[in-house]
């Protein structure tokens, strides 16, 4: 299997300005996913950026950079611009790893292109890990996801699904948070950025529901190795960083 790795990365945060470059144990954050990045079987690992101080930050620890338009509204259309400049082909496979992710384990990365690639008439994959408390369920900011018999996707939302309507307070193996990261075709790259926002879309701030309002199919997996969640606050970044500071 060959895949690539596009980390997109911008500097705007509206509750942590400067995400990508701030310190995490003695690196910036965007290097720890970097490094994560290249630890995998992907056989390239871009960062895809607008701004030129995480350009030179990047370049410094050794990153290939892509520089793209300022105009983008997401990850995605910014993968889609290097997908574009690069002739990449409809069938090749690109990762997007998110720059909030400085403890995504290479395994996870590797499973979510070969999901990908297992499973030929899907469009996107992505991954899953139980929840197991309800204070997570809760939380708007734990996407959750709900899968049909067969791994596909049916919806993602920052509300708590599915709600058990006779025990709202237990969890069951239904009960998933979406672990960040896509494998996408790069023609369902393409297409998924030449579409409007959707409605779903622009009701929950879930880009992948644009994906299922348009008919994409997008296959789910348990990930293999329990990723932390992603840094979005300044407890996250704690708490990423005492993480970092354990490991051997």
């Amino acid at each position: 299997m060959n895949f690539r790795v596009v980390i997109p990365a911008r500097f705007d945060s509206s509750r942590l300005p400067g995400k990508a470059l701030l310190p995490l144990a003695g690196k910036p954050m965007l290097q720890w996913v970097h490094e994560r990045a290249r630890a995998s079987a992907a056989s390239e690992v871009i960062v895809a950026t607008d701004d030129e101080r995480i350009a030179v930050a990047a370049r410094g620890f050794g990153a290939e950079v892509a520089m793209t338009a300022r105009t983008h509204v997401s990850g995605t259309d910014r993968i889609a611009e290097v997908a574009s400049a690069r002739g990449w082909s409809d069938a090749d496979i690109v990762v997007n790893v998110q720059g909030d992710e400085p403890l995504i384990p290479p395994r996870v990365i590797d499973q979510v292109a070969d999901l990908l690639a297992v499973h030929s008439r899907a469009d996107i994959a992505t991954l899953a890990a139980k929840i197991e408390s309800h204070n997570d369920l809760a939380d708007p900011n734990n996407v959750k996801v709900a899968c049909d018999a067969g791994g596909r996707a049916l919806y993602f939302s920052r509300a708590p699904i599915p709600f058990n309507r006779d025990a709202p307070t237990t969890l069951s193996a239904a009960c998933l948070r979406h672990v960040g990261i896509y494998a996408y075709r790069v023609a369902a790259l393409r297409k998924l950025a030449g579409l409007p926002a959707s409605r779903l879309e622009l009701i929950e701030k879930l880009e992948q529901l644009r994906a299922l309002e348009n008919g994409m199919e997008i296959r789910v997996a348990l990930a293999v190795e329990r990723p932390l969640a992603d840094v979005n606050t300044a407890a996250d970044l704690e708490r990423a960083e005492r993480a970092l500071l354990l490991r051997p």
